[in-house]
């Protein structure tokens, strides 16, 4: 058997001929994984067919048609409006976070709309699957079950059974006899991932492939796999927390600046209605360090908590650590504190925390941050029906955002009676009432 071997990067793709240390083209350390292909086969050249060239133009309501709704409504704002009909589709997200919970879920649904499901685990067991489906009260005779890691036996297994939804628990533990290397390298999870892309979409089945992360929290494997699959969802969140945002990374068929919120709880995922007033819940009216803003997810603004903690340091250097918010982000506004409102904050341990579990890159946060953490070095209490929005700049300028409108009213319903915004936008502010 003639092989040759090579190395690629499994951040960005990069092949060596050898083994690196680190990486040239994206600067990644320990990134190469070894490459083994197979050379002995001769590929016969047969004559092919031209096949007939089609207009591009498709009906809107075509692709609305192949679409199958969910009836959970923060996954179909993420998926686009549903699941359609011969994608194939990437979940993603840290162990324990409730990605086979949402699956099975999704699968549920499915089954109950008359569909053949078919859940292939190589990673669990059948009993296990069966008892994560009586604790949530799943009982269908539509969801099929398979435990197997070899490529080949999936997919004959589908081809046989013809489900009408494929979930592949994870493309990672999958592997060929044809690839001489292990489950989980470059080659074997990027024939798995070609070889149920082609099936999606030569038969029209939809595929759901659950992928594993590393220690960044980044989708394992090569970058390859984000490219051939048509959306990449992220369930994010810290498993201590109930809740779970779904994240769109990437979707061919939708926008990707959407967001679904769900509530971990003892039947499952629960779709979270108001965000915004969870979010609030139990929150202290005269709290130090404790400031409001509105942060825009997609087309939803949603009202979080931000609170800091100034304290002086014991050691030489101070501390500075953000859960939820960007450290970086947040060593500015400090300097921007210390520079243009003269708080000496040198000597000051700062952390901030966004209560919920919530991860904001927003920029129109930049003023609730600022604010909170202002409040707990001068240790004074921040109003609480005032909502602080806009961007700090370098200069110490506070910038406008954009949709502003949108989150003044947010908060308006949520009965805040002050909204601290940009002064060069008090025209837009004035057209909502009541403020």
């Amino acid at each position: 058997m003639k092989t040759k071997t090579s190395y690629t990067c499994s951040a960005c793709g990069h092949m060596s001929p050898k083994w690196i240390g680190k990486c040239p083209e994206c600067e990644a350390w320990n990134s190469f994984d070894q490459t083994v292909e197979d050379f002995s086969r001769v590929k016969s050249h047969t004559r092919v067919e031209a096949k007939e060239v089609k207009s591009l133009t498709v009906e809107a309501g075509d692709m609305n048609a192949k679409r199958i709704p969910l009836s959970m409504e923060e996954a179909n704002r993420v998926l686009g409006g549903g699941i359609l009909e011969g994608s194939i589709t990437l979940l993603t997200g840290e162990p324990g976070i409730g990605k086979s919970t949402l699956t099975i879920q999704i699968c549920d649904q499915l089954a109950n709309l008359g569909k053949k499901v078919l859940y292939v685990s190589g990673e669990e067991s059948q009993h296990q699957i069966a008892g994560r489906a009586q604790r949530l009260g799943i009982n269908t005779d539509k969801l099929l079950f398979l435990a197997e890691t070899n490529s080949e036996t999936i997919l004959e297994s589908i081809k046989k059974s013809k489900p009408d939804f494929v979930v592949i628990d994870s493309v990672q533990v999958l592997s060929s006899h044809d690839i001489p290397s292990t489950s989980g390298s470059i080659s074997q999870v990027r024939y798995a991932a070609e070889l149920f892309m082609e099936f999606a979409k030569t038969t029209n089945t939809p595929v759901l492939l659950i992928g594993h992360v590393t220690k960044d929290g980044n989708l394992a494997g090569p970058r390859v796999l984000e490219h051939l699959v048509d959306t990449v969802l992220y369930l994010e969140g810290d498993k201590f927390h109930q809740f779970r945002i779904l994240r769109s990374q990437k979707n061919r068929f939708g926008s990707t600046n959407e967001i679904g919120i769900f509530e971990m709880g003892e039947k499952g995922l629960v779709e979270v209605a108001n965000p915004s007033a969870q979010f609030l819940e139990g929150r202290q009216a005269k709290a130090i360090g404790s400031a409001i803003t509105v942060t825009l997810e997609g087309t939803r603004p949603i009202l979080i908590e931000v609170q800091a903690l100034a304290n002086i340091t014991p050691f030489g250097y101070p501390k500075r650590t953000a859960t939820g918010y960007d450290t970086n982000r947040m060593q500015l506004l400090i300097s921007v504190l210390q520079k243009y409102a003269r708080m000496n904050l040198s000597n000051q341990d700062v952390f901030v925390n966004v209560v919920g579990g919530m991860k904001i890159n927003d920029p129109s946060c930049d003023l609730g941050v600022l604010m909170a953490i202002a409040s707990s070095f001068l240790q004074k209490t921040i109003p609480s029906d005032t909502c602080y929005i806009g961007e700090v700049g370098l200069s110490g300028e506070i910038r406008t955002v954009a949709q502003l409108d949108k989150r003044v009213k947010e908060a308006k319903k949520l009965g805040f009676k002050k909204v601290v915004t940009p002064a060069q936008v008090k025209d837009i502010l004035s057209a909502v009432k009541g403020l």
